[in-house]
């Protein structure tokens, strides 16, 4: 199959190859915000749908009067300059009368207003980065992100669109300690998580065929963060029939996170509680530091990023051959300006020399993309052979947090579905889809995907 995929990569266009890679079986997505994962127009058509919100209503702000002054924290918790950061109406009934002058309806939006609320939600032009991402993405949908209806749509949709491009299994980090109800009433983490079981079990989840988990995932830097840690393994022991670990998340470049602030706190929790899986964000930073090694030594068994661990070489080392997996973000870390230049990016070092890897879609919804993108820059840019684009899958498979039984299950579900395809391929017995119709980032990068004819 190798000297087949050599010899369809020298004749096919970039549609062809993207067509191929859309039909390709594939394993799981292991690093997945789920907030971060629902495309702008899902949020909208959701938040906008009392039938399928649980019956809230929303204001977006269009508008700034000043109600409250200048000198007011453009980032605090309440940002006042942010334009379309969402509210629901419990809320919007607690503001003054000049505050309430800067929201409108969600629905009432004018087309134009709707359009910029999309693009707000995105990384969509040229200027933006890291910062319009960290600090102003979340921001915005605000109290959009407390809603569980909400978020169980977002997780069907992704569930379905996942399903059309070969994916059959998904890790998502799903928290439900901060939901509440539509009159700003507080939901128990037990009701919350009530709600996305309750999608998990409809006709509609089970018909993509998609096998979830979830993790949760803990803001590092906050400055009660040991506090929600140890919460956080007490609710994850009590639901490991659908949480299967813990992930550390939050910029890397805010200090306050640093790994070994933990490394106590979790040696506590391993006293008292029976193993819980930790896949920990490490390495997505500019500067060279040994946070990867640290993150290891909290007991990670996957790595989020790794990109600064090609200038640790005691690290690349240690993590030759396994037992750890580095998630593999091309997309999010070229946008986030982390490898600005793909050529630049240490994914195929890491593949060539037998560390571990998958490719992962991280916050999908805000880059427009999906993962047959993620596979298309990968080969794209670094010539993958066959047997190195289906180790990803494997890899994926192999390194997820399922249960050993269902670990097995899965593998054996994508290995026979993988011969099934390069049977159907190499005898051209097997019509591959029509292009699907290309999201945003890859007609901003690969142009000619998104051309007509």
């Amino acid at each position: 199959m190798d000297k087949w995929f050599r010899s369809f990569k020298q004749q096919a266009t970039d549609k062809q190859l993207y067509q191929l890679l859309w039909a390709l079986p594939k394993g799981g997505d292991l690093h997945h915000h789920l907030s971060g994962a629902g495309f702008s127009e899902w949020w909208f058509d959701i938040a906008t749908s009392p039938d399928r919100n649980g019956g809230y209503r929303y204001y977006t702000k269009t508008r700034i009067l000043q109600c409250r002054g200048y000198g007011t924290n453009e980032y605090g918790a309440d940002p006042q300059f942010l334009l379309f950061r969402t509210i629901q109406s419990s809320t919007w009934h607690s503001l003054s009368d000049c505050e309430q002058q800067e929201y409108q309806r969600l629905e009432a939006l004018t087309d134009e207003q709707k359009q910029a609320f999309l693009n707000s939600i995105r990384l969509d032009k040229a200027h933006e980065g890291r910062n319009e991402f960290f600090e102003t993405h979340w921001q915005r949908l605000n109290e959009l992100v407390v809603n569980p209806y909400i978020g169980a749509h977002i997780l069907l949709k992704n569930m379905q669109a996942f399903a059309a491009e070969g994916l059959q299994y998904l890790e998502t980090q799903v928290n439900v300690d901060r939901a509440q109800d539509s009159n700003g009433n507080p939901l128990t983490p037990e009701q919350t998580l009530t709600v996305y079981l309750d999608m998990l079990a409809s006709p509609e989840a089970r018909a993509t065929g998609v096998t979830v988990r979830f993790q949760y995932a803990l803001l590092r830097f906050l400055p009660n963060a040991e506090q929600h840690l140890t919460w956080m393994y007490d609710f994850v022991d009590q639901h490991r029939d659908i949480y299967v670990g813990i992930n550390m998340v939050g910029r890397e470049d805010n200090d306050k996170g640093y790994p070994l602030r933990f490394l106590s706190t979790l040696r506590s929790l391993r006293q008292r509680y029976p193993a819980i899986n930790l896949a920990i964000h490490a390495g997505e930073v500019d500067e060279p530091n040994q946070h990867v090694r640290d993150t290891l030594l909290l007991g990670a068994q996957r790595i989020g990023h790794g990109l600064n661990t090609i200038t640790d070489p005691d690290t690349l080392l240690l993590m030759r051959h396994g037992p750890y997996l580095i998630e593999i973000n091309l997309i999010s870390n070229k946008l986030l300006e982390y490898t600005p230049d793909l050529s630049t990016h240490p994914f195929p070092e890491y593949l060539r020399t037998d560390i571990p890897v998958a490719l992962t879609t991280d916050d999908r919804g805000m880059w427009d993309s999906t993962l047959t993108d993620e596979y298309f820059v990968a080969v794209h840019h670094f010539n993958l052979s066959w047997t190195e684009l289906v180790s990803l899958g494997e890899n994926s498979l192999k390194h997820s947090f399922l249960a050993p039984e269902d670990k097995a299950i899965a593998l054996k579900r994508y290995r026979q579905s993988v011969a099934e395809f390069e049977q159907a391929v190499r005898s051209n017995s097997g019509t591959l889809p029509a292009l699907p119709s290309m999201r945003g980032f890859m007609c901003e990068h690969y142009p000619t995907l998104c051309e007509k004819g």
